[in-house]
């Protein structure tokens, strides 16, 4: 308590004791016990109340110490026990955790990871991908502006993610322990497979494959690929201490529709310790036809540009970049894309007058609305002149088709011409305009459907800052480019609307997370968010059967696959109260990441601790490491002052205890005949 409040506090004794020592003893001329009871009792009453007015504060200082935090984190993938290295990363885990010494001097914490970095899980080495990256990207977030080391137990073979090497937060030393064979042996090994997931019927579809040798005797070795157990490629390959590697590329012939399994082999008559990364699946899905989608424009913009590549994506999908006046017919074409109609768009619209090609119509400050107008009825245009930038709102309520949220209200803003739009008919808006942060009546991003016949509107260009923000914000075109495929599929079906959409791929990589979503529409093709949704999911191979439920996400059904044998899998889904089904089938392809690693990766390790200031270690030296961070003077403890205020009586307990008082006083008072 400072000066003025122990002054306050003293001059409130004086005054109390004042008051009552006036209206019990002086006036009274009576010092009978009775009255000196009750003018304590005055005085204290008097006292209290003057005391929660004063409401003096007491300050106490504590002091708590503050250790270096020193996260123990092993790796926890199937690596590890694929290099015999589990029982020593448990080993070393165990030494770590239990030293007296280092709890004594470190806030000791232990992790493990594998995909991400896990807290309190038990090691036992079955994490299907390992990611360094993201080890070092959660420090950041846990351990915010402190200097502190970090025991790192990996092999240092990474499979998912980023260059961890290059990701450490400043303030961070890296030890780590190095679990796994450092001596190289010698190894051939397919390091990477490139190919199209889909590919054309009658065409050739590239397959592309990079070798490498690890070795330094000159070898000859046979690269091959098969399907179904019959060889359809073969090339040899040598390899040398200066030819460590080889790309291999060769077009193979998509002859029949379906999806295809193949597999890609490098073999010799050498002696390898580690023959899993020898051979690597793949799978391509052999359609008989793609959609041809005309761009029609008179003008240039960047648009253009952006919505042909972000469509042509999807290699089922070919964009042609056309004027108007240059088209002389239209049923070539599955979609049209009209970019900013204007007169010069007149003979297009005539002749799709009577083709009903679905349309995706985007405008913009050179659009002729009036030509819209006439040619539409969709929606009525009353426009100006003036231009106006528009913001996007996402509407949640959205059912035609499952789309996530991109951060649409981030996006920059769309230019069009000013005025109203207003729907004719039913139509489906996805997004809604904003000017700045007022929101408007007028639609966006809007679709139509009439039987087969299915359209999309736009309204606003420079769509390419869109797909450049996604980037940014994802470092990653790819979910902008799943957005506008999506419109285009949408526009591209021309079967009718089911109650019952169900959402797939036709392969997956074993060990990947297999998501297969649904979406049930109610008799007016509403989304029925009460539907129950399940799943027959049948193991072709093993002929076993397993039914799991849908769980209801924000626009959509989901179903989550883990930990898949590979092979091939049919199911059927279920609509419970309609009795609506779907079957449909993929195939999961046999790779394990994690057992393509003969030996530990030494050098990047290094690098690691190198970039860190710190110092890898062997296992055989983990004694060596806890004397170096016991001994090391750079992490000490650090003593804080922490300073607590707190009032010297609680409000609460004061009045309470003022209550008592004057009630104590009173029953006095009365039962002495005072009153």
């Amino acid at each position: 308590m400072n000066f003025s409040t122990i002054l306050l506090l003293l001059s409130a004794i004086v005054l109390s004791a004042g008051i009552a020592f006036y209206q019990y003893l002086y006036k009274a001329k009576n010092h009978s016990k009775l009255n000196r009871f009750l003018a304590f009792l005055r005085f204290l009453t008097i006292f209290l109340i003057l005391v929660l007015l004063i409401n003096p504060v007491i300050s106490r200082k504590t002091y708590e110490t503050k250790k270096t935090p020193l996260p123990v984190i092993a790796d926890n993938s199937e690596s590890i026990a694929f290099l015999n290295q589990n029982q020593q990363a448990k080993s070393i885990a165990e030494v770590l955790s239990n030293n007296e010494k280092l709890k004594e001097k470190y806030d000791l914490q232990f992790f493990s990871f594998d995909e991400d970095l896990n807290s309190g899980k038990p090691l036992d080495f079955k994490g299907k991908r390992s990611n360094i990256y993201k080890v070092f990207d959660n420090l950041k977030q846990i351990y915010r502006n402190q200097n502190y080391p970090v025991v790192l137990l990996t092999d240092g073979n990474q499979t998912q993610g980023d260059d961890y090497v290059f990701n450490i937060q400043p303030g961070i030393n890296a030890f780590p322990v190095v679990l796994g064979d450092t001596i190289e042996h010698l190894d051939l090994k397919i390091n990477q497979l490139n190919t199209n997931k889909y590919a054309f019927l009658k065409n050739k579809f590239p397959v592309e494959a990079f070798l490498y040798y690890n070795g330094n005797k000159a070898i000859s070795a046979t690269y091959s690929i098969q399907e179904n157990g019959k060889t359809i490629f073969k090339q040899n390959v040598s390899f040398s201490s200066s030819k460590k590697s080889q790309e291999v590329s060769v077009l193979l012939n998509a002859d029949k529709v379906g999806v295809h399994t193949y597999k890609a082999v490098i073999s010799s008559a050498e002696n390898e310790k580690n023959k899993f990364n020898n051979a690597k699946n793949f799978a391509v899905e052999i359609i008989d036809q793609r959609s041809e989608i005309a761009l029609i424009s008179s003008i240039s913009h960047p648009d253009l540009g952006a919505i042909k590549r972000s469509v042509e994506t999807n290699v089922q999908r070919k964009v042609t970049l056309v004027k108007p006046n240059e088209i002389k017919s239209l049923q070539n074409y599955n979609v049209l894309v009209l970019y900013q109609p204007n007169s010069d768009f007149k003979s297009v619209l005539d002749q799709n007058s009577n083709l009903k090609i679905n349309t995706f119509v985007i405008t913009g400050v050179n659009t002729d609305f009036n030509l819209l107008n006439r040619y539409q009825n969709h929606f009525d245009f009353k426009m100006v002149m003036q231009k106006e930038d528009y913001s996007a709102d996402f509407d949640s309520g959205f059912n035609l088709f499952a789309i996530d949220n991109l951060g649409f209200e981030q996006f920059p803003p769309l230019e069009n011409a000013f005025g109203t739009i207003t729907p004719k008919g039913n139509t489906n808006t996805l997004l809604k305009s904003r000017i700045r942060n007022v929101s408007t009546e007028n639609p966006l991003l809007a679709y139509t459907e009439n039987g087969m016949n299915r359209n999309a509107y736009l309204f606003g260009e420079n769509i390419w800052k869109w797909r450049m923000e996604s980037h940014l914000k994802e470092k990653s075109f790819e979910k902008f480019d799943v957005f506008l495929d999506k419109t285009i599929q949408f526009l591209a079906s021309n079967t009718q609307k089911k109650n019952l959409v169900v959402t797939h791929e036709s392969f997956y990589n074993s060990g990947e997370n297999i998501v297969i979503s649904a979406q049930y529409f109610n008799k007016n093709y509403e989304f029925d968010e009460n539907a129950q949704l399940t799943i027959q999911l049948k193991n072709k191979n093993s002929n076993t059967y397993k039914v799991y439920d849908f769980s209801k996400g924000s626009n959509d059904f989901q179903v989550n696959f883990q930990d898949l044998e590979s092979g091939n899998y049919s199911f059927t889904v279920k609509e419970k109260s309609s009795n609506t089904q779907y079957t449909g089938t993929f195939h999961i392809l046999d790779f394990d990441a994690e057992k393509q690693f003969t030996n530990a990766d030494l050098p990047r390790l290094k690098q690691l601790a190198q970039n860190t200031q710190g110092k890898t270690f062997a296992p055989a030296q983990v004694n060596e490491l806890i004397r170096f961070l016991e001994n090391n003077p750079d992490y000490k403890a650090v003593q804080k002052a922490v300073v607590t205020r707190s009032p010297l009586i609680d409000w609460i307990w004061g009045l309470i205890i003022l209550a008592l008082l004057l009630t104590t006083e009173w029953f006095t008072r009365k039962y002495n005949g005072l009153l």
